[in-house]
C-alpha cells in the first residue's frame, strides 16, 4: 500500500498545480487518483473516504463537461465566478443531512474508529466538489477547511505520505483563493471589453 500512497500523492500534487492554474486538464488527474485511493482508504478503515472517491469519478466526469462550456456561451470554457447567496441556505442544510446520513451509516454498519471524523470531511468533500465543478471561488475556502481536517485524520491514522498532501493541499488552498480572484477580475474586466494588462 505505501507505494500506491506514494503514487496517489504524486498525481495529488498535480491536480492541485492543474486546480490552482484553473487548468481543464485537472479533470483527468481528478480520475486517476480516485482509483489509486479507493483501496488505499479501504486498507486503512477509512471507509467513508474509500466511498466518495466513487464519488470522485462521477464528479470528475462531470466537472470536465461542465468546465467546457460557459452557459451563455456554448464551447467556451465556464468563468470563475462567486458562488450565488441564494445557494447558501441549501448548501448548509445539504452538508447537515450529508454529514449526518454518512456519520449514522459508518457507526451501524462498519468498524470504522473515526467515523464522525470521516463521516465530515466526506460531506463536506461532496459539497467542495460541487463548487469546484461549477468553478464557483469559495470551494477554495471549502478545501482549506477539508484538506485541515484530512490532514490531522490522516496523521492519526498513519497515511503520512497522504497527510503530508493534505497539509501541502491545505496551504495551497490559500493561495489558490487569490489566484482565482484575480482571474476572476481579469474575466470581468475582459468581458467588459476594458483593456487589462496582465502581468503574468
Amino acid at each position: 500500500m505505501d507505494y500506491l500512497e506514494i503514487i496517489g500523492t504524486l498525481v495529488g500534487l498535480l491536480y492541485l498545480y492543474l486546480e490552482y492554474k484553473a487548468s481543464i486538464y485537472l479533470w483527468f488527474a481528478g480520475v486517476v487518483m480516485p482509483f489509486i485511493y479507493i483501496y488505499v482508504f479501504y486498507a486503512a478503515g477509512l471507509y467513508a473516504d474509500m466511498g466518495i472517491n466513487i464519488y470522485y469519478l462521477l464528479a470528475g466526469l462531470y466537472g470536465l463537461l461542465m468546465w467546457m462550456k460557459k452557459p451563455e456561451q456554448k464551447g467556451e470554457e465556464r468563468f470563475i465566478s462567486s458562488t450565488p447567496i441564494k445557494y447558501y441556505f441549501p448548501i448548509i442544510v445539504t452538508f447537515a443531512v450529508l454529514y449526518a446520513g454518512i456519520s449514522f451509516l459508518l457507526i451501524r454498519f462498519t468498524d470504522s474508529t473515526v467515523p464522525y471524523a470521516d463521516g465530515f470531511v466526506t460531506a463536506l468533500s461532496i459539497i467542495g466538489m460541487w463548487m469546484l465543478a461549477y468553478k464557483y471561488i469559495e470551494q477554495w475556502l471549502v478545501w482549506v477547511v477539508v484538506d485541515i481536517a484530512c490532514t490531522v485524520l490522516y496523521v492519526y491514522k498513519g497515511l503520512y505520505p497522504t497527510s503530508i498532501l493534505y497539509g501541502l493541499y491545505s496551504v495551497i488552498a490559500v493561495f489558490g483563493y487569490f489566484k482565482w480572484k484575480k482571474m476572476m477580475l481579469y474575466n470581468a474586466l475582459k468581458d467588459e471589453k476594458i483593456p487589462v494588462t496582465d502581468n503574468h
